[in-house]
């Protein structure tokens, strides 16, 4: 699946984008039944022709009552097209929640940078964290523009001096290096803020 955001993907896939909303759908299967005011009476007068002709339907939101007139062919058009939506999006929440995503959420920038800092992890910890990190490499930065990586240390440790376009080669050296780094003790706090202020200098990242 694309990386883009959950209000992008509604407006693509959502019910209202597919007409399967709860209005638009009773808009097609029926017709309101109204209760106007009468100028020439000055009193409301409701609509009474449609009164036991068609079974009703209630809308709790705003109370209004719908007539339904449409066949059961359409009505059970509609309920295929339903069924169909609701697993599109059980198959998107399991997406969003599944591998790199449920730690990561969904990369939506063209070019990141990614500052390591592994803070007080313990020795097992670091290659959970080391896990992960390869993982979110291979699911989705393969999908974007360029990347970094930049480790909170002492002595500040840069994958690439400036973001690099992003390839199968340069997320195979990415993971590699990444690998290769000793466990080391916590960064500081003004390690860990050197190093966001040299993720944010690359001119090519925009957040």
């Amino acid at each position: 699946q694309p990386l883009i955001s959950s209000s992008k993907w509604l407006q693509l896939h959502g019910l209202k984008r597919n007409k399967l909303s709860l209005s638009q759908i009773l808009s097609q299967i029926g017709f309101q039944h109204r209760k106007d005011y009468v100028t020439t009476l000055g009193k409301l007068v409701a609509s009474r022709y449609a009164d036991g002709l068609f079974p009703q339907y209630m809308r709790a939101q705003d109370g209004s009552v719908y007539n339904l007139t449409a066949k059961k062919e359409l009505i059970l058009h509609f309920v295929d097209c339903l069924m169909g939506a609701i697993e599109l999006y059980k198959q998107r929440m399991e997406w969003l929640t599944s591998e790199s995503r449920q730690i990561f959420g969904v990369i939506q920038e063209r070019c990141i940078v990614i500052v390591l800092d592994f803070g007080t992890v313990a020795p097992t910890e670091f290659d959970l964290c080391r896990d992960a990190l390869s993982m979110v490499l291979v699911e989705q930065v393969t999908q974007i523009a360029k990347f970094n990586l930049i480790r909170a240390a002492q002595d500040l440790m840069k994958w690439q001096q400036k973001s690099t376009p992003v390839s199968e080669h340069t997320v195979k050296s990415a993971v590699m290096w990444l690998w290769k780094l000793d466990y080391l003790t916590a960064a500081s706090h003004t390690n860990s803020a050197e190093a966001l202020l040299e993720a944010m200098s690359d001119e090519a990242v925009s957040s």
